[in-house]
């Protein structure tokens, strides 16, 4: 950093004074939203303290430039292994190129720290008895061993890059208990600066909870941030909630985060920044603001940030971070205005204001397609009812009123049961959004111990699994004498790490899979996560819902989403007389009580002392060093994918954007799990055949999710989700399409090869939101690699937008009020895409439509490439392509 009049120390340490450039400026930074202070420093450090930089003007000013583009340097990368393999698999490549390219390959390596957390792997073969994690464990390492070869192979291979091993914790637990700083301490530069993060996994707004500015974002963008590059995106809106009152007594973070995200979503927050404040702000312990902040993909925005208080003062120490890490973070975010102040919060302009009492929010679940879909504990029946017969779509399942009836007598555990409609199948206390929280977890313990006192059982058709986000869960809990009844329950801890949550559930049991293949049966999964899009949890099950852990047992209890807890009993005691939920139900203050008492700073102190040892299967797999990755041929799981292909052999070009055919039409909320699912490769897919013709059994199949470093797997798997619902596929569910030149329904993966056979392009047509859910790059690489050139759509998620820019495919969207209705689009049509030679971002481009009838039109769309980087990926590839030639 340069000498000026704007860098201060503390402690002999270097900072730049946020006070001192925005008084130059003449503005205030007082009514700076806590985000922009963030930014500001971080544009202000990169351009040494001038304050007339592009960058810097544009953020002290940020309302008047709101969409104008400035450049940010995140301090680090966090990943989690479904994302970080094909990370690891693209810069492994890309040092292949550079070789071939006569660049030094080691030029291409991480330049800021990069942190993988293993916990996307691990199934729930097994559940609901003590062995189950040990087999869980045991299949882990079978499955993905050669996967976990190459993370090592990384770890030995490239500066700044540490792996923790699988069976730890889930990768945004550990990031806000152990790994992030608060504030970053440059020993080289002598400079202090606010920790900001960038992971490859939408969640890693998890760590907003801490005062700490971070997103999820696709791998593509976190591979260049990595390389040295700038994520270029929108000065924001900042959309202030001002929270007020308290959460009544029993109800809990769960229930505020699917509020918040109903409410959110209301408002379209999709790209902005959201940011907490208020009279009820401090009634919010940071576990709880780490479940809203989690939960901030689900209503959109891009953070979902709770300033740095007293309340994170007590987090840190909770966590054990050292008194040198604590005192800096307190002095520094005091010192440079970041530090909350309660009494100015008002004095704070935010683009606009949403006013939300805590007071108001009821015990509630979310369901049964999308996690924005609230539903009050008392209407829940009544809505399964409703969504079995509703029309196919966000809210129905299109099934026939008898349908409720249905009912299919099957064997378990050499016993008669009967299946019904509505029946609970799996039912996972899962994922960083609620085993972060230590308040939901000993409300479900104390829950558990009474319905057990009560005599209550869990049916055996429900499989029930425990995945903690972090080992410290299993030591309070234990601490606190609730872990035995847990147990008794069924909810035997099974693995540290994201599991039903991500499509990890594993299998049901034979009989009852063969059951809902037979009868289509209507039944549910609840967990405790975040995501609950179709086909997600488990290929079979048609309703998911999202619910706190303390719900997620009563359900279990209950056995059936028919059942209306709050007039209904959960089952009948053992002293014959029914049990309802309000028996056993556990108040807010006991939950605290047990909290004070048993959630210590040396809990976390103990799980966290050998975070980077790994168990024995890790530390026996054994790999060298080297330069550049020595790919296997016949491996199923790692392959050098053809993204620079073309580079090397120096024939790169602008897309061709003529003549294109649709490959599907699809409406509202198709997720990045529609689009490139992550869960079970299905036997009759085309992965699974292609997996078949290599040798390998369908008990090996894995999933696609831990299948990302094999384009060609991952190519076959994409649009391949059993739920799409594909317009061009003749009413035939699933990945399939019409291929227009012989008028016949195909899996999609044929037809592509068909189309790239007669070198046609492709595009797809798209209704709003397309691409929401996970930070899926494998979204945008595999439409790439099917040839898709374009997508229109009504709107677009943001992480996918940004995707589909970075792999070369050109998003467009409609203007307001208009969609494919509006021009009577059926996909048969054929499209040609008037790009100029000179693009400019947000440019009007003419969209000719030729229909099959022999007519035209044209529709005049956006074009969303947001930044004059966007637009130079399309001549080289992408913005891998562009990095690796400005390693030249």
């Amino acid at each position: 950093m340069a000498t000026n009049d704007n860098i201060q120390t503390l402690n002999g340490v270097n900072y730049l004074d946020l006070k001192k450039i925005t008084s130059e400026a003449g503005v205030d930074i007082e009514t700076f939203p806590y985000t922009i202070r963030v930014l500001l420093e971080n544009v202000a450090r990169h351009a040494n303290g001038d304050i007339n930089d592009q960058n810097v003007q544009r953020v002290l000013h940020w309302r008047e430039n709101i969409g104008q583009s400035i450049a940010f340097y995140p301090a680090r990368i966090i990943l989690q292994d479904y994302t970080g393999v094909p990370c690891v698999v693209d810069l492994a490549s890309m040092r292949e190129a550079a070789k071939k390219m006569n660049i030094d390959p080691e030029r291409v390596n991480p330049e800021i720290p990069v942190d993988l957390v293993v916990d996307h792997s691990v199934q729930v073969d097994k559940a609901g008895n003590p062995y189950a994690m040990a087999y869980n464990i045991k299949r882990e390492y079978e499955r993905n061993s050669e996967r976990y070869k190459l993370l090592k192979w990384a770890q030995k291979s490239f500066d700044n890059f540490k792996a923790i091993p699988p069976d730890t914790g889930i990768i945004h637990q550990i990031n806000i208990e152990h790994i992030s700083p608060v504030v970053q301490n440059d020993e080289k530069k002598n400079v202090f600066y606010p920790d900001t993060v960038f992971g490859t996994d939408s969640h890693t707004t998890m760590i907003n909870g801490l005062g700490v500015l971070g997103w999820g974002v696709g791998g593509l963008e976190a591979e260049a941030c990595m390389l040295g590059e700038p994520s270029i995106f929108s000065v924001p809106e900042v959309i202030g909630v001002r929270l007020t009152g308290k959460l009544p007594s029993g109800v809990v973070a769960t229930d505020l985060a699917l509020t918040i995200t109903n409410l959110l979503r209301q408002h379209d927050v999709v790209g902005k920044f959201v940011e907490y404040f208020g009279p009820g702000y401090q009634n919010l312990g940071v576990a709880d603001r780490a479940t809203l902040g989690n939960m901030s993909p689900e209503y959109g925005s891009t953070c979902g940030f709770s300033p740095f208080d007293e309340e994170s003062v007590k987090y840190l120490k909770l966590t054990g971070r050292s008194e040198d890490v604590i005192k800096r973070a307190v002095d520094y975010n005091k010192l440079n205005s970041l530090f909350y102040k309660s009494e100015n919060a008002d004095e704070v302009k935010y683009t606009k204001v949403i006013d939300f009492d805590l007071s108001t929010v009821s015990t509630s679940l979310a369901g049964p397609k999308r996690p924005q879909d609230i539903i009050g504990l008392g209407d829940m029946s009544k809505s399964f009812d409703e969504e079995v017969t509703a029309p196919l779509g966000n809210h129905g399942f299109g099934m026939k009123p008898e349908d409720l009836d249905a009912e299919d007598e099957i064997e378990l555990d050499g016993k008669k049961e009967v299946l019904h409609t509505g029946d609970i199948m799996i039912a996972a206390l899962t994922s960083c959004t609620n085993t972060s929280n230590p308040t939901v977890l000993i409300g479900a313990g104390l829950l558990a111990k009474r319905a057990v006192e009560h005599g209550l059982t869990i049916s055996p058709k429900v499989k029930t699994s425990f995945a903690p986000g972090s080992q410290a869960v299993t030591k309070y809990l234990t601490a606190t004498g609730l872990m035995p009844y847990l147990e008794k329950l069924g909810f035997n801890i099974i693995a540290y790490g994201c599991t039903t949550c991500i499509g990890n559930s594993g299998p049901l049991p034979d009989s009852i899979e063969a059951s809902l293949k037979k009868t289509g049966m209507a039944t549910a999964a609840v967990l405790s996560g975040n995501r609950n899009f179709e086909s997600r949890i488990h290929p079979l099950i048609k309703g998911n819902y999202l619910a706190s852990p303390i719900l997620v047992i009563a359900y279990a209890l209950a056995g059936n989403m028919r059942v209306n807890l709050q007039t209904q009993p959960l089952g009948i005691g053992t002293d014959g007389k029914p049990v309802y939920l309000k028996d056993i139900w556990p108040t807010t203050e006991e939950i605290d009580a047990y909290s004070k008492k048993y959630i210590v700073s040396d809990t976390y102190r103990e799980a966290y002392k050998d975070i980077f040892d790994g168990r024995e299967e890790w530390n026996n797999l054994k790999v060298n060093e080297s330069e550049t990755y020595d790919w296997d041929p016949k491996s199923t799981y790692i392959a050098n994918p053809p993204y620079f292909d073309e580079q090397v052999a120096g024939d790169m070009k602008r897309p061709e954007l003529s003549d294109l055919s649709v490959l599907a039409k699809v409406a509202d909320s198709v997720t990045t799990d529609h689009i490139s699912p992550a869960g079970m490769i299905q036997i009759d897919s085309p992965a699974g055949k292609y997996l078949e013709a290599h040798d390998i059994s369908v008990r090996e199949f894995n999933s696609y999710g831990s299948r990302r470093g094999n384009h060609k797997v991952m190519v076959r798997g994409t649009l391949a989700n059993t739920q799409l619902h594909n317009q061009l596929s003749n009413g035939k569910q699933g990945g399939y399409t019409n291929y227009l030149p012989d008028n016949k329904v195909m899996t999609i993966y044929e037809a592509c090869k068909k189309y790239k056979e007669n070198d046609t392009g492709l595009i797809i047509l798209a209704g709003k939101d397309y691409g929401m859910g996970s930070s899926r790059d494998w979204a945008a690489k595999g439409v790439k690699l099917l040839g898709v050139r374009a997508v229109i759509a009504e709107s677009f998620e943001r992480i996918h937008r940004s995707n589909l820019a970075m792999m070369g495919v050109v998003p467009l969207q409609y203007k307001d009020g208009e969609n494919a209705e509006t021009f009577k689009l059926d996909g048969t049509e054929k499209y040609d895409i008037e790009l100029p030679d000179k693009l400019e971002p947000d440019q009007d481009i003419t969209v000719d439509v030729r229909y099959k009838d022999g007519h035209t039109t044209k529709i005049s769309t956006t074009l969303r490439l947001d930044s004059d980087a966007e637009i130079s990926y399309l001549g080289v590839g992408g913005i891998l392509n562009k990095v690796l030639e400005e390693k030249k």
